[in-house]
């Protein structure tokens, strides 16, 4: 860890504050399969924050070297942001490693130790029986809606997360080891397909019906002729894939818990449809 002056180098590695941490943090990491899932949840959001704070300070940074201004403070408050965000990342690794359902959710490419330590402490499989309980839980159910003035009906942190996961199938679609990214393209040629035979007209409707949305925008361009337009498109070929992973979570936590598969889909079970996936690197 290094930090600017000017145009000279001045390294850290010797502070005593930075030392310190080092020790601390390396201590902390011993005991971090013990945390409670409050603490996980909590050191999760924190993580963000700290990424976040980060990129601020890095963008900062590069503004006043264009500017030709000293960086140095700076530097070092960008240098301390990625230690700690760095610390955080290795404490939540060692719990989700003591966790299988979290081990297994890092096999799959895309899925990091920070977001498998999220979802082993906010899904509790002991109060989802099956899939659906989780997709509501993490807002995904489009049958759910929220009116003003009541309680949301899903975890909001969760959903977040969900986010968070789709976009990074997104980002590895091209690995040769990627399983949702490629799952999200078939998805997203089969939406459009079906966008372009208007299928999904009666949506485009009700959402110009819903919500006020600005008559010069592409969207409403889209809208107003019954098709949906491609950031809509995106996220529901994202949705399907993270589902479908969500999907396999459950029936990976739900047999580590039970020591059985969970029960099939009703469709699946009772109607004969073919269409199942089990999930990649299981057991």
């Amino acid at each position: 860890m290094s930090i600017r002056l000017e145009h000279s180098v001045l390294t850290v590695d010797d502070l005593d504050t930075l030392n310190e941490l080092e020790s601390l943090t390396d201590t902390i990491r011993s005991q971090a399969a013990l945390m409670g899932e409050q603490e996980v949840r909590y050191l999760v959001d924190t993580y963000y924050q700290m990424q976040d704070r980060r990129k601020a300070s890095a963008n900062q940074e590069r503004s006043l070297i264009e500017a030709d201004e000293p960086v140095a403070l700076t530097d070092f408050f960008v240098a301390l942001d990625e230690f700690s965000e760095k610390k955080a990342k290795q404490m939540l690794q060692a719990y989700a490693e003591g966790k299988p359902q979290a081990a297994w959710a890092m096999s799959i490419r895309g899925i990091g130790p920070v977001i498998a330590a999220g979802l082993a402490a906010h899904i509790d499989i002991t109060m989802a029986p099956t899939v659906g309980h989780v997709w509501r839980f993490a807002g995904l159910d489009p049958t759910v809606e929220w009116e003003k003035k009541m309680k949301r009906p899903w975890n909001a942190k969760l959903k977040v997360l969900t986010w968070k996961i789709g976009e990074s199938f997104v980002k590895v679609k091209a690995h040769p080891e990627d399983v949702y990214g490629k799952v999200y393209d078939e998805r997203k040629l089969l939406e459009i397909e079906r966008n372009e035979a208007g299928q999904f007209a009666e949506q485009a409707k009700a959402k110009l019906e819903r919500y006020k949305i600005g008559k010069e925008t592409d969207a409403y361009a889209c809208y107003s002729v019954g098709k949906l337009p491609p950031a809509h498109i995106h996220s529901r070929a994202k949705r399907y894939a993270v589902k479908l992973f969500l999907a396999h979570y459950h029936h990976v936590a739900y047999e580590l818990h039970h020591g059985t598969p969970p029960p099939k889909p009703y469709v699946i079970e009772h109607m004969g449809h073919a269409h199942y996936l089990a999930p990649p690197n299981w057991p």
